[in-house]
């Protein structure tokens, strides 16, 4: 009777946790169809690429005059870019940010949600960098965490060497449901005239800017 009770009290633990066997990792929708409408707490807006990030962070990364600042729109509010390049020998650097809203699409896996979406999405950009196609001739990134953006954010570095110069890339992309932002920082290391930027600040430059954009989401 004892060894019943037992294996009767870990099944009801197992249950609640919703880890025995015939239980799925996501919860299915409402009605077990497909979701085509958003969700409470997903966003149907992304923030605007181009005044999220502050000048104060641009100062600092990217100190001097910059030669270029562009910015668009994509799909209505849904889509954010803006690209700021500092070309001012001896400093090369380029900071690109994109904001995205996803929306339920029956193309998504799970049950299409928007987050769905946006799940997918980041797979995808993870895989692109860490395997890049062949056809892109883009080298493999090295992949890491990014610390204080949550559990769906990572890091990667890629050295791209072209014509005799050599350039280092840090991509950062984040989750927030079904928003995705992605954040490149790229600096010359040598080559053309323009003096080398650390990859550490890089790196510092791209996560600086991802956390503004997702503190702009809330």
């Amino acid at each position: 009777m004892l060894g019943a009770v037992t294996a009767v009290a870990v099944l009801g633990v197992l249950a609640i946790l919703g880890k025995l066997p015939f239980q799925g990792s996501q919860a299915p929708s409402p009605g077990g169809g497909l979701v085509t409408t958003f969700q409470p707490g997903e966003f149907r807006a992304a923030p605007d690429a181009c005044t999220t990030v502050s000048q104060s962070l641009l100062r600092q990364y990217l100190p001097g005059h910059l030669a270029k600042v562009s910015g668009q729109t994509l799909g209505g509010a849904a889509q954010s870019e803006c690209t700021w390049t500092l070309d001012a020998r001896p400093d090369f650097r380029v900071l690109t940010v994109t904001s995205q809203a996803y929306p339920p699409s029956l193309l998504a896996s799970g049950d299409g949600s928007a987050t769905f979406s946006a799940i997918d999405a980041y797979a995808q950009q993870m895989q692109a960098l860490r395997n890049p196609p062949k056809s892109s001739k883009a080298p493999r990134a090295q992949l890491g965490g990014a610390a204080g953006l949550g559990r769906a954010a990572f890091t990667a570095f890629q050295v791209f060497n072209v014509g005799g110069d050599t350039t280092d890339e840090v991509t950062v992309v984040v989750r927030d449901r079904n928003v995705l932002i992605t954040v490149t920082m790229q600096g010359q290391e040598h080559g053309g005239g323009f003096r080398p930027v650390p990859a550490a600040t890089l790196r510092a430059a791209a996560l600086a800017a991802a956390h503004e954009v997702l503190a702009a989401l809330h």
